[in-house]
């Protein structure tokens, strides 16, 4: 046995015992006739003690290891002189007998410690070391825990968790595929599925009414702090269901995850908002509600009024930031360029200051007499102290400029506290968005949304007022979960296909296996898939889904500890039948 215990389990209950622990050395400390180690694994650290007087060989021996060496020690517990009451372990310390060395070790290329030395870059080359690190493994930790949750929560409700195929057939429609060739089949390729998606509504063809998973997805999509080439979702389905029995059965498992992981408790059900509100509120149909700052329409209050930006705009807009009315020069003309950055795209800022004696005072004063000032302030309920920043322009554009702005402004006041969380649904938004480029309709979620039995009579005449029985579920401004009742209806199914411009030989090449299922007796049925990175990123208070991911990709896609993706020998191609081209791009 290379262990009687681990080390982060030994307290004060186990003083005047032998015991054995093997690990990795974290540190060393030379005190003149004493050395003191660190021992890590898993579980946590305990101190090592080694005295010069007591067993001079044994001490000199100690002071030979290196960084992360594996040591395997066996001594007596001893209350701990100088307790450290920050860590489980600190009231004790092992006075060691014996030392082995099991493995020496390289120097290490960064310092394995919470606070690391090491980029980004190197941890990634290395990160079955950064893994050693406790900040990272307790990140792993809550992700195990997290599944563990969700898994029990399904398994009372009685579903079961079917695994589905990962070489499957590549769908054009939503993101990029990962296409994989076909040995078997010469010039065929299977696809990575993007999501479960015909698989599961499969299940439910075949009478599993209550399915989930815990599933691996692909996406060849560029890259951010919350989306990685492979990615994990707590995949879900449910057959003779409403809209309304799959957000209390999955508003029910958010509760329960935050309950059981975060120690959070909602008791009140979560808000329910229509994407138009969402969008003419916040500016994206994913708002974040940790604070106000609602966005105001007031395009009609300074139209007309010899100001050309305003006269000639389709749409001015604003939000209220309170307190802000002492904002300087510098601040302003900063927030202005901000707001002008490619990224956001504004032509300029235009502000109306609520000064703390009441005075109103605006960069468009000549244009606006004072009582028409004083009734835009009162639109946005502006008090002594606050500021209103208005944007003028086409109306989908400056909502979205609307929804950056007030975001970084939340940030900026220090409304976005991550440790506050302010779920919501977002529901009945549209079927379809119209392409200019191409000129026709796409489904915004994907061709199998049902859409509002109310709304089909405008399906094939007026498309673009079709509303979804889809909804997302999103929490402080992220979106973690999204999902829709089906078509379950072979006739309907076909319209959706005919108003997404397939022809039936498309439609039948890429979903003819789905539909002629539904020949066979489909049931009403419904499901939403949750990003289970991005929610494990929210429990742990952090930026980015790698951090919670223990092999992730960088930011081009790659992964630079194993150097992947990389080029195949020329005898595999020729196996597989396929021929390599690279284009070079002209500088």
């Amino acid at each position: 046995m290379y262990r009687t215990h681990t080390c982060g389990e030994l307290t004060m209950a186990q003083v005047g015992k032998t015991v054995t622990l093997a690990g990795w050395m974290q540190r060393s400390r030379d005190l003149g006739g004493m050395t003191f180690i660190d021992l890590r694994d898993r579980y946590g650290l305990t101190q090592l003690v080694f005295n010069m007087e007591t067993n001079a060989g044994l001490c000199t021996e100690a002071r030979k290891f290196g960084r992360e060496f594996v040591l395997q020690a066996t001594g007596k517990v001893t209350e701990r002189y100088n307790k450290n009451l920050n860590m489980p372990t600190g009231e004790i310390e092992i006075i060691v007998d014996e030392i082995k060395v099991l493995n020496v070790s390289a120097t290490p290329p960064f310092t394995i410690e919470d606070e690391s030395d090491g980029g980004d870059e190197l941890r990634m080359k290395y990160r079955y070391l950064d893994l050693r690190r406790s900040t990272v493994r307790r990140n792993l930790e809550l992700r195990h825990h997290m599944a563990q949750e969700v898994r029990k929560y399904f398994d009372a409700l009685g579903f079961m968790e079917v695994e589905t195929p990962v070489l499957i057939k590549s769908t054009p429609e939503g993101a990029r595929d990962f296409v994989v060739p076909s040995r078997l089949n010469p010039g065929q390729f299977y696809a990575l599925p993007q999501s479960p998606q015909t698989f599961k509504q499969l299940m439910m063809v075949a009478g599993f009414d209550r399915y989930f998973q815990i599933v691996k997805c692909f996406r060849d999509e560029d890259l951010r702090a919350d989306r990685q080439p492979e990615f994990t979702q707590i995949d879900c389905e449910m057959a003779f269901v409403e809209q309304e029995d799959i957000l209390q059965a999955f508003e029910g498992m958010l509760k329960h995850l935050f309950k059981t992981v975060r120690g959070v408790e909602f008791t009140e059900p979560f808000v329910r908002m229509t994407f138009a509100d969402a969008i003419n509120t916040y500016g994206n149909d994913k708002p974040d509600l940790r604070f106000g700052m609602k966005i105001h329409e007031v395009t009609n209050l300074v139209k007309g009024k010899g100001f050309s930006i305003f006269d000639n705009a389709d749409y001015v807009g604003g939000i209220c930031a309170e307190g802000c009315s002492e904002y300087t020069r510098k601040q302003l003309d900063e927030l202005t360029e901000w707001v002008k950055r490619p990224q956001i795209g504004a032509l300029g800022l235009i502000y109306i200051k609520f000064n703390i004696d009441g005075t109103l005072k605006s960069t468009v004063d000549k244009f606006y007499s004072p009582e028409e000032i004083k009734a835009l302030a009162d639109n946005f309920n502006a008090k002594p102290s606050d500021i209103i920043f208005l944007l003028p322009g086409k109306k989908k554009k400056t909502l979205a400029q609307l929804s950056e702005l007030r975001l970084e402004m939340g940030a900026r006041l220090g409304l976005r506290d991550k440790n506050t969380f302010a779920p919501l649904w977002v529901i009945d938004f549209p079927l379809f968005e119209y392409d200019e480029e191409t000129g026709r309709y796409y489904a915004m979620h994907h061709p199998f949304t049902s859409p509002k039995i109310d709304d089909l009579q405008y399906f094939e005449t007026d498309s673009a007022r079709v509303r979804a029985n889809a909804y997302d579920c999103v929490v402080n401004g992220v979106e973690l979960g999204g999902g829709s009742i089906r078509i379950h209806d072979q006739e309907l199914q076909q319209r959706m296909f005919k108003v997404l411009g397939f022809t039936k030989e498309q439609a039948e090449y890429q979903f003819g296996f789905l539909m002629n299922a539904f020949t066979y007796g489909a049931p009403p049925h419904g499901g939403i898939a949750f990003g289970f990175d991005r929610l494990a990123s929210m429990f742990a208070g952090l930026d980015s889904i790698r951090d919670v991911i223990a092999f992730p990709k960088n930011n081009s896609g790659r992964d630079v500890m194993i150097d992947s993706p990389s080029h195949i020998a020329d005898e595999q191609l020729k196996e597989l039948n396929i021929k390599v081209e690279v284009k070079m791009e002209k500088s």
